[in-house]
Order: structure tokens, then sequence, then C-alpha cells
């Protein structure tokens, strides 16, 4: 079962603080994601072909649109997780111009005292509720400081383990895209929009996947996902409408498809999630 403390959606994206003791299934993000162990045992995430862990010592690193999964060791004692999903335009906006763009070169992150430090801090904040202009600061000096790290290399490194994405340089891709994002709160029949861009379903999907680097379900599930959250967050929609608006024929459906992908039921995301002016 996962209990979100603190969740706070802001200019930067998201800052979570949540105690997970249950496996998520395989889902992305558009923003970059950092987590973090802040108390309990370990936990691991799934990414590409590898299995990245974060403990008292390390972190984890995820691109956005980087397919990951959640996997506690301990279902028993759960751990105490800050989760952060920082906007690749807010980080580079906050950097005034200077930052590349949010790509980690690697996934694994040493926990070192500043990094400790700045967890510390943040953590603290959201769990007494505060909201200063020095979260955004924190969340900044973190998500640069681990930005830095994944691209340092040691004598014997080999090659950072993340290549730089292409672009989306496909015209029938950009087509799909589009499609996808204008129905998100339809039933979308992706044979269709395969169909609609000019592709046949199997290149649709081979096509899609090489551009994006995620499926094109995985891609319409992560919309789903960041309207359902925004819905919880900035609207007082109910859950059943907040359902049939994102295209679920069932309250109990989008349930289930909002807990495999957070952990937590709609409602009790909602009961904690606070919006930050910025």
């Amino acid at each position: 079962m996962t209990q979100a403390l603190a969740v706070r959606h802001g200019p930067f994206g998201r800052a979570c603080l949540y105690r997970m003791n249950k496996a998520l299934a395989t889902h992305a993000h558009r923003e970059g994601h950092l987590t973090f162990l802040v108390q309990g045992t370990p936990f691991r995430h799934k990414i590409a072909n590898g299995m990245f862990n974060s403990s008292g010592v390390e972190a984890v690193a995820i691109n956005p649109w980087e397919p990951h999964d959640f996997r506690p060791v301990d279902v028993c004692d759960g751990a105490l997780i800050l989760v952060l999903y920082i906007r690749p335009t807010w980080f580079s906006s906050e950097g005034n111009g200077k930052s590349s763009p949010l790509r980690f070169g690697r996934t694994q992150i040493e926990v070192t005292h500043t990094v400790h430090r700045y967890v510390h801090h943040i953590t603290g904040m959201l769990l007494n509720d505060e909201s200063s202009d020095l979260l955004d600061g924190y969340l900044y000096e973190l998500t640069r400081d681990c930005f830095e790290q994944s691209w340092q290399r040691q004598p014997d490194d080999g090659p950072p383990e993340k290549p730089e994405y292409d672009s989306v340089t496909d015209f029938r891709v950009r087509k799909s895209i589009r499609i996808i994002s204008e129905k998100v709160g339809s039933e979308i029949v992706l044979d269709d929009v395969a169909r609609e861009s000019g592709l046949s379903r199997p290149h649709f999907y081979k096509l899609f996947r090489e551009q994006i680097g995620i499926t094109p379900n995985l891609f319409l599930n992560t919309l789903r996902m960041e309207k359902a959250l925004d819905y919880l967050a900035t609207t007082s929609m109910t859950v059943t409408d907040i359902s049939f608006d994102l295209g679920f024929s069932s309250q109990s459906g989008f349930t289930r498809f909002f807990s495999s992908n957070v952990g937590l039921a709609p409602s009790d995301y909602r009961r904690v999630a606070h919006v930050l002016n910025g």
C-alpha cells in the first residue's frame, strides 16, 4: 500500500513524499524523474534492460519519456521516498538558459553530502507544509547537482549509459502525437491513429518507438495520467467525472489504472495535493 504524505504541484513540476511498499506498473513521464530513499528499506527501478537501486547511498535519475517501474525490496516495511518530477523547460529557465536539456547521462546517482542535505531540506518543507521560495531553489539545486554528476566520468568509465534521444523528425509520428493529444479524453483506437497518420499498424508502432522511445500505448497512458493528476490537484471534479472525461468506461477502471501507475487511489492523491503559485 502507498501512503501519500505530501504532494506539491508548481512551475517546477511535482514534488511528492510517499511511503511505498507496492510495486508499480511500467510507466513514463514527460518530466525528468528523480527518486531518493529518505527512510526505510531500499527499492529498485527496472529501466530499459537494467535494474537500479535507490538506497541510502544511491539515488535514481530517469529521463523524460523513459519507461520504468517500481519494485520494493521489502513489502512489509516499505520505504519513505522523495519523488521529483522536474519539467525540462523550468530547469532550463531557472538556469538562465545555461543548462543543457534535462537529459541525465547516467541512471545511478551517488547520494553525496550535498545531495543528502538538499533531500533533507525538501523533505522537511513538504512534511511541514512550507511553501516558501526556498523550495524552488532547493529543487533546482538538487536537480542541477544530480544532472551534473550524471555526466561526470571516472577514468575507467565507459560511455554514458543513456544516449541522447533523437527528436521527432517523421511528420507521420508528429501527426499521430497531435491526434492522440487532441483525443486523449476519448476512447482512442490506436489502429485508427495509425491509419489517420498514413501508416500500417506494424510500421506505426515501430516508427513511434524509434522516434519517441516508448510505445503508443505508453504515450497515451502518460498523457492520461498527466490530465488525471492535474484534475485532481486543480479542480473539484468528482473522480467519476474525471474517469469519463479521460475516456474510461467506469470509475473502477480509472481507479485501477491510477493505482497501478501511482500506487494509491485518486481520492488519496487529491487529499494531500496542493498547487503552489509560481
